[in-house]
């Protein structure tokens, strides 16, 4: 029986030593509480005395996530979809975040009602989260009730642990056309940056390219910005030689093209995605080996 007792207190100082250790890990302070249940951790702030707190259930039953599942490895862009009752949005959106190992915050962004917000029910949301992969393994993400009164008893939380996959990834640089950008110009040749992350590789040209020639992204659509390449183009070549780029597309390029204007902001686009890299000073472009009969109008 002594036995017995010494081994089951053993068991359960472990088990509170663990519990410690989940709270500090991802609040980084000792004055918030997180609830853990079903593999998802929900929390509450400190709150004024003779407040009740939210409870782990109440909590868990205004939210549901989707995507991503709890545990589950993820990778950039991070694409979130859920469910949220209406009291969890303000403006038809609220804070969705990534942290790492470490508590540092590595990506947040809004998760947007994809229905009438205005409501007590559930509302469908969706998210993306695009960010560098850290050097931990393991990592949150944290939905938070939009709380415009500040108030700590309104503050709810919720957290999904995921796993990164430790694959390395660097930022480059995809041009699309943005008429809201642009301020009505008549300039075709005018294209803006946005940024997208690809896997860490020595062929970070082409991988631009092909990040560019997936077209917009919803997120990036939302902004007003779009592409003017036809969707499907295949990149046959690419060969980089006394800094002039040679980039050889099939036939699906200059599939029912038309519009000088088009044919000039396909050009940007190419070109300037390509011109981001230091080694890049020109760019050819051809369609099946011809660059005379290429983006013609």
């Amino acid at each position: 029986m002594k036995h017995f007792l010494i081994y089951f207190t053993a068991i359960c100082l472990m088990a509170v030593i663990a519990v410690f250790n989940f709270t500090l890990f991802f609040t980084g302070s000792h004055n918030d509480s997180f609830f853990t249940q079903n593999s998802v951790s929900i929390r509450h702030t400190d709150l004024p005395a003779g407040t009740a707190a939210p409870t782990a259930d109440n909590i868990a039953t205004e939210i549901k996530i989707d995507a991503p599942v709890a545990n589950q490895v993820v990778s950039s862009p991070l694409e979130i979809s859920g469910q949220a009752l209406g009291t969890w949005y303000f403006e038809a959106s609220f804070p969705v975040k990534l942290i790492d190992e470490g508590g540092q915050t590595i990506a947040q962004g809004v998760a947007t009602a994809q229905s009438d917000w205005m409501t007590t029910d559930f509302v469908p949301f969706k998210a993306e989260l695009n960010f560098t992969a850290p050097s931990s393994t393991i990592g949150m993400l944290i939905f938070s009730n939009d709380n415009p009164s500040g108030l700590p008893e309104k503050e709810k939380q919720l957290g999904i642990p995921v796993r990164f996959n430790g694959v390395q990834q660097t930022p480059v640089k995809v041009y699309l056309n943005n008429s809201g950008l642009s301020n009505n110009s008549t300039d075709c040749s005018l294209v803006f940056p946005v940024q997208r992350l690809i896997t860490k590789t020595s062929a970070t040209a082409r991988a631009a390219l092909e990040q560019l020639l997936s077209g917009a992204t919803d997120a990036e659509k939302n902004l007003g910005y779009s592409s003017s390449i036809n969707s499907g183009v295949k990149i046959n070549s690419l060969t980089i030689t006394n800094g002039t780029a040679k980039v050889d597309f099939d036939q699906q390029m200059d599939y029912q093209m038309g519009g000088s204007c088009r044919v000039t902001a396909i050009r940007a686009q190419i070109t300037q995605t390509l011109e981001q890299f230091p080694t890049i000073k020109k760019v050819i472009i051809s369609v099946n080996g011809s660059v005379d009969e290429a983006l013609q109008p």
